[in-house]
């Protein structure tokens, strides 16, 4: 037998235009070099655990204070795929909206709260600032691989300082880093880097959301760089060669920098990109180091640029996101022109986990810097990148059922064109950590709303569109959820999913209906049942039965249509795994499921399928509520079924159980839940020191990670299964 180990372990940013805050100018730079403002005396709104879970809770009486009653409340922030601005759903609990995120990756977050879509708020308890966006908090989650994100020591660091300078009639600021141990007197001249933001971007942005001075603080330590003065432009000007001059004399006025291009180099994000490759080839002998993070060409590079470029330019490095990154497929065309023309670069290679966003962008940077001034062996791309191959576009809107999916794992959603006059759209998903829910904003497409989200790790996924705040099943997508009708599914294939994915036709087993009557509910029910690939009626042995039960607010379908509990019994039986066994997945929606099971669905089942009345060979097992009544039958009834076990569900009380009779008539209780995401974690737990404390054999294998929800129950599943039924 073989298991799968499941258990025991911008938007805006950097493209919007500058805020009023930025627009004062130098306040807004003094702000953001001043220590963070301390946190205001109320309950912290956000706790971020030491294994990285991010638990808001946002007092309601503020949120109507601040902006009105309103009907939902979201926090907005770089949690989605490829750290992609997105809507993390609070739920009312209380005074409180609240949820918990993660486990987030290491690095920096930074997020708002927002109330029916547009009321935006500040985190007032949470003390940082973003000078460019006023709304804003940031958090840093530590980490080996965000280390070089993180403070360094104090007093090990270098210094930042505002620089005013004249371009033509207009006073502009720059910010400037220099090393420790920078003197503004002294013999000794400083190579000089000049970052450029993207249009419209604050210059604050490369340290409030860039971690620039993090970045350069620490490298500088390690002595992974050349000592060196960095000079931060915003991208509020123009950008042209004027302003550059400008600017680079008023560094060499004030700082001890070399001149000559041999010391000079330029980089930047987006827009900020495109001016550094402008300056490569209108001006190749003013800078000897050029990088472009997403910088689309803006100009064609004919044989003459490009020999001047090779003559003077010592490095022209050139970097992307994936293909949620604008700037991919404009990278993509650079580089083919350069081919063409002959132009000498390198290239980082496509960041796989990057779109455009300052996560990525603080990888080049990082990737960039120790390259500068010196000489350096690796010329090639990040470990993990990928080669730029071809350009990313999705099928024409309205071409193809939706989602459109790639074989690496980025999916294009579009809605229909009855939206044209909607105002927010997203697209609601199990696309967060451990499969927790996230929505992305969709843009508008001509009359349709449309956004590419990934990569997503193979595996299953429901979704649902949120037009205004109304739930709006995507009616391009033929998939259905019988108890959830506005929801859709897809699947991402890889190796991951394998047992997610239909097995060849006519290799698996068979799912049939089956009728009962509800002496309970007084009605006629129906459950669906999964027979074994070779189920015999007539063999000799009858087969054992696992009676598996759905959730709060589910049905009898849900387990073939969510769970994909028919593709995983089918892999499982064809791979070995598996005891040859009936599944029978009853209605539990009633108020005795006890009588149900037992008087009801059992009766039925037994009549109509060759299975086993032997308690050794009869299973019962459910998910939340369906665990619940697993708990159930084993405390009314134990010794009636062998095999027991309760995915996200808690014990309860353990006034009147017979733990004795219990353990006697047991052969294995396994227990399952989901990470501290899954709002059922403290009462789980709980009910694990109740068992405890009545002496009762348990079987726990450690958290799955993830939330209360699909991803977490198909790894129970799958995890439950083969283990049924055998000595």
């Amino acid at each position: 037998m073989t298991t799968t180990p499941y258990h025991g372990r911008l938007h805006r940013i950097g493209a919007r235009r500058l805020s009023a805050v930025f627009a004062a100018g130098l306040l807004a730079i003094a702000a953001a070099l001043v220590a963070p403002q301390p946190a205001a005396a109320d309950t912290p709104w956000l706790d971020v655990s030491e294994d990285r879970y991010a638990s808001f809770s946002v007092p309601a009486a503020y949120v109507q204070e601040q902006v009105g009653q309103v009907s939902q409340v979201v926090i907005e922030g770089n949690f989605g795929p490829s750290a992609a601005w997105a809507e993390f759903g609070l739920t009312r609990r209380g005074d409180a909206w609240s949820g918990v995120l993660g486990p987030l990756e290491p690095g920096l977050y930074y997020y708002q709260v927002t109330g029916d879509d547009t009321k935006s708020l500040k985190d007032p308890t949470n003390g940082t600032r973003v000078a460019s966006e006023p709304l804003l908090s940031t958090f840093f989650v530590p980490g080996e691989s965000a280390r070089l994100l993180a403070d360094a020591p104090p007093g090990t660091g270098g210094a930042v300082a505002p620089l005013t300078y004249r371009s033509g009639r207009e006073e502009r600021t720059a910010l400037v880093w220099t090393p420790p141990g920078y003197r503004a007197k002294g013999a000794g001249r400083y190579p000089v880097l000049f970052l450029r933001s993207a249009d419209g971007a604050a210059a604050t942005d490369w340290l409030d959301l860039g971690r620039t001075r993090q970045i350069l603080d620490n490298l500088s330590a390690e002595d992974a760089m050349e000592p060196m003065v960095v000079v931060i432009g915003d991208g509020n000007g123009s950008g042209d060669d004027r302003e550059l001059k400008d600017l680079g004399r008023a560094v060499a006025d004030n700082y001890r920098v070399h001149r000559d291009p041999a010391h000079q180099a330029i980089a930047g994000i987006s827009e900020g990109g495109t001016q550094a490759l402008r300056a490569a080839f209108t001006n190749p002998t003013r800078y000897g180091y050029v990088g472009s993070f997403s910088g689309p060409p803006t100009r064609t590079v004919d044989r003459k640029s490009a020999a001047a470029a090779n003559r003077n330019l010592r490095l022209l490095r050139l970097y992307t996101g994936n293909v949620t990154d604008p700037g991919h497929n404009a990278t993509y065309r650079l580089t083919k022109m350069l081919d063409r023309a002959g132009v000498r670069y390198e290239f980082d290679g496509v960041n796989p986990d990057g779109g455009a966003n300052w996560t990525a962008w603080q990888e080049n940077l990082v990737d960039f810097v120790p390259r500068l001034f010196r000489r350096v062996s690796d010329h090639g791309p990040s470990d993990g990148h990928l080669p730029l191959r071809r350009e990313f576009t999705p099928p024409p809107a309205g071409t193809t059922p939706t989602p459109f999916v790639t074989r690496d794992g980025f999916v294009t959603f579009e809605t229909t064109t009855e939206f044209t006059d909607a105002q927010h759209v997203t697209v609601w998903a199990n696309v967060a950590p451990g499969g927790s829910w996230l929505r992305v904003p969709l843009s508008r497409d001509g009359d349709r709303w449309r956004a590419t989200v990934g990569p997503l790790d193979p595996w299953f996924y429901y979704y649902r569109f949120i037009v205004d705040r109304v739930p709006v099943k995507d009616a391009s997508n033929p998939t259905k959820v019988t108890t959830e009708p506005v929801w859709s599914t897809f699947l991402v294939p890889g190796k991951q999913a394998r047992l997610l994915t239909d097995v060849p036709a006519g290799q698996g087993g068979e799912v049939t209906s089956m009728t009962y009557r509800s002496t309970v509910a007084n009605q006629d029910r129906t459950a669906l049942v999964w027979t074994p690939p070779d189920y015999d009626p007539e063999r000799a042995q009858p087969y054992p039965v696992l009676y598996l039960q759905h959730g709060g607010g589910q049905s009898y379908t849900d387990w073939l249509e969510m769970g994909r509990a028919k593709q995983i019994l089918d892999h499982q039986f064809l791979d070995g795994d598996l005891v040859p066994m009936v599944v029978v997945m009853g209605n539990g929606n009633v108020s005795n499921f006890n009588q149900e099971l037992l008087g009801n669905i059992v009766p039925a089942a037994r009549a109509r399928y060759h299975i086993s009345a032997d308690p050794a060979q009869q299973a019962v097992a459910g998910l939340s509520m369906g665990g619940g009544h697993a708990f159930g039958v084993l405390k009314a009834h134990p010794g009636e079924f062998a095999y027991v076990a309760a995915f996200s569900a808690g014990f309860g009380s353990g006034a009147g159980v017979d733990a004795a009779a219990i353990n006697a008539g047991t052969r294995m209780l396994r227990l399952y839940v989901g990470d501290r995401t899954d709002f059922v974690y403290p009462s789980f737990m709980a009910s694990l020191t109740t068992l405890d404390d009545l002496g009762i054999r348990y079987e726990f294998d450690g958290v799955t990670p993830g939330p209360h929800g699909w991803d977490v129950w198909q790894k129970n599943l799958i995890d439950l299964a083969p283990r049924l039924f055998r000595r």
